[in-house]
């Protein structure tokens, strides 16, 4: 099986075109995303055809589970797509079928035909609890919710709740997300009894109206350099927080994200998506 290595602000996938293959992609995605065993990523991401979109995505996480969309991941497949000849139209846009719904991906093209930059619409973020989902009783009728504590080994978390097509738990911090025990706590908040289908956590600092640093616990990886749709939910959060402006730079571990967001319409996410290497998996 081919497969090529992407990363997108090192955010890291194995990407397979797997128009005409099928394989048990769970235990594989847990095999080939292994550190020190396999190829080594946060998500094994697979190029499918759509009867809706010009390619469907599938996304599996290191653990198998598989996630509804990935921002930096659906930056990494377009980019895969266009280099490798087989989009549509002007090469300029293309629609991919995720889980969460079809995402639509812009390009500039840089003068010898690479893509320059990635723009992803994605979408309409979602703030009712109930369709995050979130199980709070008694606060369906809320159109979104800020600041709800939860206490975990003695700290007291306000959270902001938002799904870009998958669930997110937002925390803006007075200490450095630097000194976060992010490893600690980050899994506990991912299994919370709040979220039925588990959550992505992410740790903010707002440093000025246009800029936030972050880190992100993502539900099924752990730990990872960056997240894009984790980047989506903080603009929103900082956005409903009054607390950043429509356009910010949210800067994460592995690098900056630039997202749009005016309060109304479609999330817009900017970011690169770089290739790293190409092998080959073999059957087993």
């Amino acid at each position: 099986m081919h497969f090529t290595k992407m990363h997108g602000t090192g955010n890291d996938f194995v990407v397979v075109d797997a128009r005409e293959i099928d394989r048990d992609w769970p235990r594989l995605a847990v095999a080939t995303c292994h550190r020190h065993f396999g190829v080594g990523a946060d998500g094994l991401i697979l190029l499918l055809p759509s009867e809706i979109a010009d390619f469907r995505m599938r996304m599996f996480n290191p653990d198998g589970s598989e996630a509804e969309i990935c921002g930096n991941g659906i930056r990494c497949f377009a980019r895969y797509v266009v280099e490798r000849g087989l989009g549509r139209g002007d090469g300029r846009q293309l629609a991919v079928e995720t889980l969460a719904g079809v995402r639509r991906v812009r390009f500039t093209m840089a003068s010898d035909k690479s893509v320059a930059s990635v723009q992803v619409g994605m979408g309409h973020p979602e703030l009712r609890p109930e369709a995050i989902p979130v199980a709070i009783a008694g606060r369906e009728d809320e159109l979104y919710i800020t600041d709800y504590p939860i206490r975990i080994d003695g700290r007291e978390l306000k959270l902001t709740f938002v799904s870009m097509g998958n669930p997110h738990a937002v925390c803006f911090l007075e200490e450095a997300v630097d000194e976060f025990p992010l490893h600690i706590i980050g899994p506990k908040v991912e299994r919370h009894p709040l979220f039925p289908r588990r959550t992505n956590f992410e740790i903010a600092n707002v440093l000025s109206r246009e800029s936030v640093r972050a880190r992100v616990w993502e539900r099924g990886a752990g730990e990872t350099m960056a997240c894009g749709t984790g980047a989506c939910a903080v603009a929103v959060a900082g956005h409903l927080h009054r607390l950043t402006v429509d356009n910010v730079n949210i800067t994460l571990p592995g690098g900056a994200l630039a997202v749009s967001w005016d309060g109304r319409g479609e999330v817009l996410l900017s970011g690169p998506a770089e290739f790293v290497f190409e092998g080959e998996w073999p059957d087993e």
